[in-house]
């Protein structure tokens, strides 16, 4: 398919050459450009079934299957599953263009990245406001919270923390000058990512961060082709490989609870499959989501057979 082609082309570990702030910008506009007329190009407008839609890294798509298989369940609606389409403005885009229906999302991410609004607020605080934008504005809302929040995770090596006896980012902030760095583009880009960390932290590196696919950055850290990143809390790389989570001891993350973003004429034609996602409110915590994250990323499962299981096991689906 060629969603599938588009992330095969985006695995390609670009950072190696170390491109520049333009080369950077280049490169991802026109990663976003191929992305848009792939999105553009699917199939038209669609009332006779619900298109599930995900971004291109492991959490996402995991989502997104646990998604398909509960609307499956519960709603006489064909599910077409249409996964790996880039990052957050992609799936954004599609959704806005009626080429998806529903695609996993997180509060933090939407608060900032896609509503452009200041970080901060409690969970309650800032999945309203998000839903209350999104509601008013884009005619797309938001299920209820998943359970879990998926903050980005500033990863060093689990060795190294021991060694140096580090448990926070402001310990680590005396030893980056010295660290290399490795972010995904988006992190690098967006108003909650790399130029406020920085700031907050006073962190400098020993050369400008690598730019690296988020599917990259664990294995790069553990092989030590970067020595800290920006990943996410429930990667399930995070235990496998003995990485080490420092605390954002000053709070300059959002909180990032998934939750489904579904667009109101999907609700509409189709009200059963809001009563479908609600039924997945508070069902996954930070360590489940976590541990069907290492199902996919150690122990190479596949996500339909991974998302079967866990739904039954909450009563779901038969």
């Amino acid at each position: 398919m060629a969603g599938e082609a588009f992330a095969s082309t985006m695995k390609r570990d670009v950072q190696s050459r170390q491109p520049d702030q333009c080369k950077r910008r280049r490169w991802y506009a026109g990663s976003l450009i191929l992305a848009l007329l792939i999105v553009s190009g699917c199939a038209p407008s669609h009332s006779d079934r619900i298109v599930i839609g995900s971004k291109n890294f492991t959490e996402s798509l995991m989502l997104g299957e646990l998604l398909a298989q509960q609307i499956e369940e519960h709603s006489h609606a064909k599910v077409e599953r249409r996964f790996y389409l880039a990052g957050t403005y992609i799936c954004q885009q599609a959704l806005l263009a009626g080429r998806i229906d529903i695609y996993p999302e997180y509060t933090g991410t939407a608060l900032t990245a896609i509503l452009k609004k200041k970080v901060g607020g409690d969970r309650a605080e800032v999945y309203q406001r998000v839903k209350t934008e999104y509601e008013s504005r884009l005619g797309l809302t938001l299920g209820p919270p998943f359970g879990f929040n998926d903050t980005f995770a500033m990863e060093i090596r689990g060795t190294d923390a021991r060694r140096l006896n580090l448990k926070t980012l402001s310990q680590a902030a005396a030893f980056a000058p010295q660290w290399r760095a490795g972010f995904g583009y988006e992190f690098m880009e967006r108003p909650d990512g790399y130029p406020g960390l920085i700031a907050a932290y006073g962190l400098h590196f020993a050369a400008q961060p690598r730019i690296m696919d988020l599917g990259l950055l664990a294995p790069a850290l553990k092989d030590h082709q970067i020595d800290i990143a920006a990943g996410n809390a429930t990667d399930g790389l995070i235990p496998a490989l003995d990485l080490f989570v420092l605390e954002d001891d000053r709070h300059y993350f959002p909180p990032y609870e998934a939750v489904a973003v579904i667009r109101q004429q999907t609700i509409r034609e189709h009200p059963e499959v809001a009563q479908a996602v609600a039924e997945l409110s508070g069902k996954i915590s930070d360590q489940e989501m976590q541990r069907l994250n290492y199902a996919l990323d150690a122990q190479r499962r596949d996500a339909k057979d991974v998302a079967h299981e866990f739904l039954r096991s909450k009563g779901l689906v038969h």
